[in-house]
């Protein structure tokens, strides 16, 4: 499975973000999107989202049938805030996602084995998610798209606010779940992609440029993705 992206361009007014976005994404990487603040992250993942109209170019899924349209359902999307509703405990949650989703998750298993694999602990499982931290707020959200299990993973600086123990479970899930899916995971800090992404992609004038990762442990290749991305800036 693939997810190919072919010259997709969009603009707000006069400003062009995504210039000529040519890219394909392979089943089972997770991608690093690395790009200064501003570059367009959020708004290619928007746009491959299909919460914004594209002005050129299109994507699909390339599978064994041939190409096929992105359904919503296949994408998974989640933002650098958490969004969950905090009037509900964790397992009214989880318990309501199920209710609405259950015929679309593949191969449900008791809620107690998705704390399990998110690392909630039973005292915190009926507690309002008001009284949960950023952290755990983000797991929960990170957890509803995983059980989803969707073709394409979209994830928009999910881990940056995170303290270290929180960011390194996090990232140990994502490894752990990548097979099956594609992952794009966008962030602006350099060392979180190199540690956690199998392929870097860089975001530069509204074009993709894939790095290439037998340099990673060369000081020339952090010093082409700093070199890029200060031009990004200007």
């Amino acid at each position: 499975m693939k997810l190919v992206v072919e010259h997709l361009k969009k603009s707000y007014d006069a400003k062009e973000v995504l210039r000529d976005i040519d890219f394909t994404f392979e089943e089972g990487l997770i991608y690093g999107l690395l790009g200064r603040n501003g570059a367009g992250k959020t708004t290619l993942f928007n746009c491959l989202n299909q919460d914004q109209m594209v002005q050129g170019g299109r994507f699909y899924l390339e599978e064994e049938g041939g190409a096929q349209e992105v359904k919503p359902e296949e994408i998974g999307y989640v933002l650098s805030t958490p969004t969950v509703p905090e009037f509900l405990t964790a397992r009214e949650f989880l318990k309501f996602f199920m209710e609405i989703n259950g015929q679309t998750v593949p191969a449900p298993e008791s809620l107690d084995v998705y704390f399990d694999l998110i690392q909630i602990q039973a005292e915190d499982r009926d507690r309002l998610l008001k009284d949960y931290s950023h952290g755990m707020k983000n797991k929960m959200q990170m957890l509803v798209n995983l059980m989803a299990k969707p073709k394409i993973l979209l994830l928009d600086e999910p881990l940056t606010s995170l303290d270290v123990v929180v960011a390194e479970e996090m990232k140990q899930l994502l490894k752990e779940q990548k097979q099956g899916r594609i992952t794009i995971f966008s962030t602006h800090i350099m060392d979180l992609a190199l540690d956690l992404c199998d392929v870097i992609v860089l975001l530069n004038h509204g074009e993709l440029e894939r790095v290439e990762k037998e340099s990673l442990d060369q000081q020339a290749f952090r010093e082409k993705i700093l070199e890029a991305l200060r031009e990004n800036g200007e």
